[in-house]
């Protein structure tokens, strides 16, 4: 039995083809518009070797984004011998700029693509891939990301996991007060150092959050991160990992709208740890509450 859409067959299709065939990426189509956004990044002292045990400055940037997914337009076909992949999804570019003085931070773009489409010869269902979802992502730092995951749906609002900002270990012999800046610097601020999904649940505090489509994404998961020459020497990254909410918020006159939440974390290695062997993990964290426009 053929069951292998026709606008699986071609690079092109119509509106409600494209939107179908992206599976749980469809809502993220269009343009999307926060200003409370938060960057947080520990950054190598001035003077310093990545192997030094040396001091850090940390950064905490409030930011203002726009995002805007395209559909690529139909499906791309992988062939795979006795079965075949067509992967449809959406090409995005965003720019971060800083929310006091309005200068630009930050610029990115790539695609998420929707990989459950799958099917043997005879156009029946093929098996599942491991993952359902990937995002490639390219920065001109010298970073190029893939990162896989998948999908979950529920009614209500988001569950948000714990999610600290602060370096996972330094080290036994650690001076005391060595990362006390981390509080130091979210102060009068709404960013929450010791868990950063706080501040996205204050962002959301007295909403009537009737859907959230959840998506867990990670460079571990099959993927990787591939960084120019100098951040591999100065201040690897090996790990990208994030969450994305689209969240359906009811307004009180039965009205609804589409709002985006993420957290996102780019673990950055750079200074000996205090009396242990390697270097320490340095979490740079952005989170931001979007609305769809």
């Amino acid at each position: 039995m053929q069951v292998i859409p026709e606008s699986y067959t071609r690079l092109s299709g119509t509106a409600s083809d494209v939107r179908e065939n992206l599976g749980p990426l469809a809502d993220l189509a269009g343009k999307w518009v926060g200003s409370k956004g938060w960057n947080l990044v520990a950054l190598p002292s001035k003077g310093s070797t990545p192997s030094d045990e040396g001091d850090f400055k940390l950064l905490l940037q409030p930011y203002t984004e726009t995002i805007v997914f395209t559909p690529i337009g139909g499906a791309v076909r992988n062939r795979g011998g006795d079965v075949d992949q067509f992967v449809t999804g959406l090409m995005y570019e965003l720019t971060v700029s800083d929310t006091d003085t309005n200068e630009t931070l930050h610029v990115e773009n790539g695609m998420w693509l929707y990989l459950d489409n799958v099917f043997n010869n005879d156009g029946t269902a093929g098996p599942k891939p491991p993952f359902s979802l990937a995002r490639s992502a390219t920065i001109p730092h010298g970073d190029s990301a893939m990162i896989l995951g998948n999908a979950s749906e529920t009614n209500g609002p988001p569950s948000f996991p714990v999610q600290s900002a602060l370096p996972p270990d330094t080290g036994p012999n650690t001076p005391l007060g060595y990362t006390d800046v981390y509080s130091i610097v979210s102060q009068g601020t709404p960013f929450v150092s010791a868990d950063v999904n706080k501040t996205l649940e204050a962002d959301i505090a007295g909403q009537d959050i009737v859907h959230t489509t959840t998506f867990v994404m990670d460079s571990k998961n099959s993927g990787g991160i591939t960084n120019i020459p100098f951040i591999v020497d100065r201040a690897d990254t090996p790990r990208f990992e994030t969450i994305f909410w689209i969240e359906t918020v009811k307004e009180a006159d039965g009205s609804t709208f589409l709002q985006l939440q993420y957290t996102q974390i780019s673990d950055i290695i750079f200074h000996k740890k205090f009396g242990k062997d390697g270097l320490i993990t340095w979490p740079h964290v952005n989170v931001n509450t979007l609305k769809k426009v």
